[in-house]
């Protein structure tokens, strides 16, 4: 996904440059702009859907292991992690031992990519909570008006 966000952030800039090169009435062009943006963002909803739909069906699938794949990856790489950072320096410190797990970047960068979507979610249904709240309360206090 981060690769096609860069290709459309690559592309559209040069695109919004022929735009206001090629059509001299700026609110022409600024709806042409408009439109192309909205239509990147809709490509971008479109591919994150279709993600969110694949994690659906693993949420919901009948084997606990389709279910739980994700987690259990997490952990394993927070574990390399902790390994790694407290466990290996102190035991290596204090005992001579200490066993360096190797993790490849593309690990890493799914940590932090799992890391950041669990955050972000759970920060999505937090806000989501808190407006339905304050709408159900600008709805009842619309009803007594």
């Amino acid at each position: 996904m981060n690769l096609i966000r860069q290709v459309l952030g690559t592309v559209a800039g040069p695109v919004m440059e022929v735009i206001d090169q090629a059509v001299t009435d700026k609110d022409q062009a600024a709806r042409l702009k408009a439109e192309l943006q909205r239509r990147l963002i809709d490509q971008q909803d479109a591919g994150l859907e279709a993600r969110m739909k694949v994690v659906l069906a693993e949420a919901s699938g009948e084997s606990w292991l389709q279910r739980n794949w994700r987690p259990i990856l997490m952990l394993v790489i927070v574990a390399i992690v902790a390994n790694n950072y407290l466990l290996a320096p102190y035991l290596g410190a204090m005992f001579g031992v200490g066993l360096h797990l190797e993790l490849p970047e593309p690990l890493w960068n799914l940590m932090t990519l799992g890391v950041g979507g669990y955050i972000a979610g759970r920060s999505g249904e937090k806000i989501a909570g808190t407006l339905k709240g304050r709408r159900g309360t600008f709805l009842d206090e619309a009803d007594t008006r």
